[in-house]
């Protein structure tokens, strides 16, 4: 193979990696439905964000309810961004995306890990570590997957 077909191979691959598609659980509020997801650490909550304080990341928009909490993430995404992309983690360990609901959350070892719903949740919730697990895994073949489903 010619280093130009080579590079070009590799352009592509950075090209796909970089447009995070469909990484990010996103509506039209933005990345998690507008909530902030520095909230959910360190309030124990969901708290809705605001277009006044948003920040551009891994193909999404987030926003944040202040200021404060838009510049933390900023200067560590990865510390606050929810696990699976925000998608439901649930969903996630049986090999499929499925959006979230604000309120079927739980921060656990400093992760944030989103459900479907509280139903969701609850089974989820009785086995997280299994579950984490598996999506664990799951998740490097679902990550640069479409999101073909209702939010």
């Amino acid at each position: 193979m010619s280093v130009r077909i080579l590079l070009f191979c590799a352009c592509l691959l950075l090209w796909r990696g970089a447009s995070a598609i469909d990484e990010v659980f996103q509506t039209e509020e933005g990345a998690l439905r507008g909530y902030d997801v520095v909230a959910y650490h360190e309030e124990g909550r969901p708290v809705p964000g605001t277009a006044e304080f948003t920040h551009v990341w891994n193909g999404a928009t987030w926003r944040f309810s202040n200021a404060d909490h838009r510049d933390r993430f900023a200067a560590d995404p990865e510390r606050f961004a929810p696990q699976y992309g925000g998608y439901c983690a649930y969903g996630t360990s049986r090999g499929y995306k499925v959006s979230t609901q604000p309120d079927a959350f739980a921060v656990i070892d400093g992760k944030l890990y989103l459900n479907y719903s509280k139903g969701v949740q609850q089974t989820w919730s009785k086995d997280p570590a299994n579950f984490i697990r598996i999506a664990d895994t799951e998740w490097l073949k679902l990550e640069h997957e479409a999101y073909t489903r209702g939010d």
